[in-house]
């Protein structure tokens, strides 16, 4: 196993701690405020980002304003989607790399998992689809995660 594989399972302990300071009520209205927020106050901010930027050449392309977003996007649907993918794309055993952390994209879960083959034959596919899309890119993925760990 290279060192770069191993440090990303060493920090699996630190990063997929469950904070279980919240009671469900406090929890569950966090969940509810966020998502009214979310659901109402994003298509505004993206339309706004869309008519915005071909008059500020100085902000950041719309390009890369579009890959964060769809990089913000796949860590959401990392942690909302986390109990569903966990049971249908991955084998379960000490190796196995699970959904929901929330600084990680759906890609870099099941690169990991592929490296120590705990990918489901549904995983597999999966893997195999991005790959053929993006070459490597479930690979790729997390190299891109772990740079962007080290870089904060």
């Amino acid at each position: 196993m290279s060192t770069f594989f191993y440090l990303e399972f060493s920090l699996k302990n630190i990063f997929m701690k469950n904070d279980s300071s919240l009671g469900i009520g406090k929890s569950f209205l966090l969940f509810i405020i966020a998502f009214v927020l979310l659901v109402t106050t994003t298509p505004i901010g993206f339309l706004y980002a869309l008519i915005r930027q071909p008059f500020f050449s100085k902000t950041k392309p719309l390009r890369i304003f579009l890959v964060e977003v769809a990089l913000a996007l796949d860590v959401a649907g990392n942690v909302m989607m986390q109990h569903l993918l966990n049971d249908t794309l991955l084998v379960k055993n000490p190796n196995t790399y699970y959904f929901g952390n929330s600084k990680e994209t759906i890609s870099s879960v099941i690169g990991k998992n592929s490296l120590t083959q705990t990918l489901s034959l549904l995983g597999i596919a999966l893997n195999s689809f991005l790959n053929f899309l993006d070459k490597n890119h479930t690979l790729n993925s997390i190299i891109y995660d772990l740079k962007a760990w080290w870089g904060r």
